[in-house]
């Protein structure tokens, strides 16, 4: 077995893409060298320079700790070109000019180790053409890579190979992407705009077209074809804006340029109002304007008619919204297709054109429909692919009302769908998407999915419908199950726990199924993984405890009614902690406040790259309750080793008391929420099974839980000096009155209470501080409009 490893990257071109490209190579602990064109003035890596400092500025942030910016080796073509002899895989992301990039080409060719992969970050040249020139054995390791923006958010990364392009190069850099940077990878074939693009560019002009025929405005199409249709909240202007409308214009060029023979090619003219916004330079959001302006805190949109912006606002008319609610995908599609309103006729016009589209160019543009769907899933941000979309709403009833429209003159083209649409394979099976795999038009066969080892490190992987394939929700054999909890294994040494509550919140049932689950693991286990089904696909953790539920409790016995529940929730996760088997937290988005603690507790965390960890229950008028405070406590005494505590306990308290959340498991680690030899996993649908060999090494090594050791505490001195930062934030008019209370009593929890400095205390003293404080906030006025608040509009009150 030979392991392909990338040592080092270089990315040529410091732009947007390359920038962030290479910040998401240091994410992943892969160094890296970027390069650009030696600056005319200042320093001669002044271009890269900048550019690594704008990396800091941007939102969403390209980089899982900012700090780790100054890891970025900065390099240019003029002095440098010898560093890419050191580098695996070569990145070039220049400007979409085929000439440049021949040019830099040539220039760093000679360069290229002989084992290196090179590769073009292109988002729509030919990859073939790129190549002319290369020598044979450069040719063959030569393809396209193409992340989408922004990099380290966006699942998406074609691969595009060349009829040169070596097979094993591609499943190299196939299992790179995968495991190392976290990617989804499709391999597109080397056809202009390669999938994503091709299908999303068409689906969008598609959509004007079809919005300035119906007569619809821009708000009121992305309100209908945004989060109502499974898609990006931005919808489809909003979302031309954020990519901006000079970058649509070059892709839509490129299809001008290179597909005159396509059947939709009248299409792909440049919208007059694209154009138009494109020349008095109103490129979207970078630019202020576009098909939206924000003026003031008002957001106008542009009125198509008369060229002017104005108030925006519009939505979806409510008959539209019940139809779109429909959960049966046959029904919902039957009432947009005999619709008389002008939104719901819109609607089926853009279903139908996107399906006609690609049933015309499946073919040619993928190996097979499945590639297509996780295209537009992971690229576009789809929460269902076009092709699962059909199949969902019925194959045969969708194609018969296409053909009918074709026939009619209501479609895009006249050219009808392919005949392997409507009889064969796909006919019979009433789909693309069956449990042999997914049809391809090439081969006239349904393929199976890759069989590349890395994907052996997916217990589950990214769902496709019809494909009837396991997932965690049913996957092994269920120990027990209740409407909170599913505790489970797949017969291989480790028992699972998967929260089954909305957000995962935590309340009665889910403290009994970790009791459950940890006496049950420790009995017949090696181990125990907190894991939950949906943690790739974007769910919670956990976002803490269930305060919804526990309001009618609250209400009957009042704040003392609540304490049997504090105690249970403490000791479940002083449970975890003291366990005779490992208890792995696999987390991912968010762990907040109770979720946050429940990860605390764990004896180990493997938490994907996007986890968003912090103890915020400040944000409801209450401290954290379930050992949090503790554990800050704790990890203080221990790190001074000997010397001031204050300083230790300083990062801890911030946290809690500011409600602090991290922006990245990296930034997690640096906050103190994640230990240092706490896994890191960039692809999410891995976490299950690296969290399963960590709970296995640990029990195999050996595993004992730690000794309940004693906690030394800084007492009233530390008290003080905190309470005196607290008194000129709420004086200088930083912090209300409130926040100051809280404040103080977090205070005096991590700092052990009224006791001297340097006293000794054990965990139950501070878990029954932490008590007793939850209890009385629970009675304050202020702490009761602050839980109001959150519970009825979902966002914090300050008070």
């Amino acid at each position: 077995m030979s392991h392909f490893i990338v040592k080092k990257v270089a990315v040529l071109g410091a732009g947007v893409m390359g920038a962030q490209i290479a910040a998401h190579c240091i994410n992943a602990k892969v160094p890296v060298v970027l390069f650009d064109l030696p600056a005319k003035e200042g320093p001669k890596n002044g271009i890269v320079l900048r550019a690594i400092e704008n990396l800091k500025k941007l939102s969403p942030a390209p980089l899982g700790n900012r700090d780790d910016a100054a890891l970025i080796e900065v390099a240019n073509y003029d002095d440098n070109l010898d560093l890419l002899a050191g580098c695996d895989l070569i990145i070039e992301a220049i400007a979409e000019r085929m000439d440049w990039k021949h040019d830099l080409y040539k220039k760093v060719a000679p360069h290229i180790a002989p084992n290196a992969i090179f590769a073009s970050n292109t988002s729509g040249l030919s990859i073939t053409a790129l190549a002319d020139g290369f020598d044979d054995a450069l040719k063959a390791r030569f393809c396209g890579v193409h992340f989408f923006n922004p990099p380290r958010y966006m699942h998406l990364v074609e691969i595009i190979p060349t009829a040169s392009t070596s097979a094993a190069i591609v499943d190299q850099l196939e299992g790179f992407l995968t495991t190392t940077l976290g990617k989804g990878v499709v391999r597109a074939k080397d056809t202009p705009n390669f999938i994503a693009n091709r299908v999303g560019i068409f689906g969008m002009l598609a959509t004007i077209h079809e919005a300035e025929k119906f007569g619809l405005s821009v708000d009121v199409v992305d309100d209908l074809t945004g989060a109502k249709l499974g898609r990006a909240k931005s919808g489809t202007f909003r979302t031309a804006d954020v990519v901006g409308l000079d970058t649509m214009g070059h892709v839509i060029k490129t299809m001008q340029d290179t597909l005159q023979d396509d059947p939709f090619f009248a299409l792909y003219k440049t919208p007059d109002v694209l154009a138009k916004l494109v020349a008095a330079g109103a490129l979207g959001q970078k630019t202020g304007a576009g098909f939206y302006k924000k003026v003031g805190k008002d957001i106008l949109r542009l009125d198509f008619a008369t060229g002017d912006y104005v108030t925006g606002g519009g939505k979806a008319a409510d008959i539209i919204g019940r139809i779109l609610k429909e959960k049966d995908p046959v029904k919902k599609f039957k009432a947009l297709r005999e619709s008389t309103n002008p939104q719901g006729q819109f609607l089926w016009a853009i279903f139908r054109d996107a399906f006609h589209y690609i049933a015309v160019h499946a073919g040619s543009i993928a190996d097979n429909a499945r590639d297509i769907d996780f295209a537009m899933r992971w690229g576009f941000g789809w929460n269902v692919g076009p092709f699962e979309t059909w199949q969902a709403s019925g194959w045969q009833q969708i194609a018969t009302w296409i053909s009918e429209d074709i026939a009619a003159g209501r479609a895009l083209t006249n050219t009808p769908l392919p005949a392997w649409v409507t009889s064969g394979a796909v006919a019979e099976a009433g789909g693309v998407h069956t449990e042999a795999g997914s049809y391809s038009v090439s081969k006239d066969t349904f393929v199976p999915r890759s069989t590349l080892a890395v994907y052996d490190r997916q217990a589950f992987r990214a769902p496709m419908f019809g494909t009837r394939a396991i997932d965690g929700k049913t996957a092994g054999v269920t120990f027990f199950e209740d409407e909170s909890v599913r505790i489970w294994h797949m017969q291989d040494e480790v028992l699972v726990i998967s929260l089954k509550t909305k957000m995962h919140v935590i309340g009665e049932g889910v403290i009994n199924g970790l009791k459950m689950a940890q006496e049950e693991a420790a009995k017949n286990f090696k181990g125990l993984v907190i894991w939950n089904t949906d943690a790739a696909e974007g769910g919670a953790f956990s976002a803490g405890a269930d305060l919804q539920a526990a309001l009618p409790l609250f209400m009957q016995g009042g704040a003392k009614a609540m304490e049997p529940g504090i105690k249970a929730l403490q000791n479940a996760f002083m449970g975890m902690k003291y366990s005779n088997v490992p208890v792995v937290a696999a987390v991912a988005g968010l762990a907040l406040g109770g979720g946050c603690e429940m990860a605390l507790h764990a004896s180990k965390r493997v938490a994907s790259i996007e986890s968003y960890i912090g103890l915020v229950e400040v944000g409801v008028g209450l401290i954290p309750a379930g050992g949090g405070l503790k554990e800050a406590a704790a990890r203080a005494s221990m790190e001074a080793k000997g010397s001031d505590i204050l300083h230790f306990l300083k990062t801890g308290f911030t946290n809690a008391a500011m409600a602090n959340v991290s922006k990245s498991a990296l930034e997690a680690k640096a906050m103190g929420y994640l230990k240092e030899d706490d896994v890191i996993v960039f692809n999410a649908y891995e976490l299950l099974h690296v969290a399963k060999v960590e709970a296995r090494a640990m029990f195999d090594a050996g595993y004992r839980p730690p000794l309940q050791k004693p906690i030394t505490v800084t007492g009233c001195y530390g008290l003080a000096t905190i309470k005196a930062q607290l008194v000129n934030m709420r004086d200088g008019g930083f912090i209300s009155a409130h926040d100051f209370k809280l404040g103080e009593m977090i205070a005096t929890i991590v700092t052990g209470g009224d006791v001297d400095q340097g006293s000794v205390v054990n965990e139950q003293w501070l878990l029954d501080m932490e008590c007793k404080a939850f209890l009385e906030l629970l009675n304050h006025p202020k702490s009761q409009e602050r839980i109001m608040g959150m519970m009825q509009t979902g966002k914090p009150v300050r008070n």
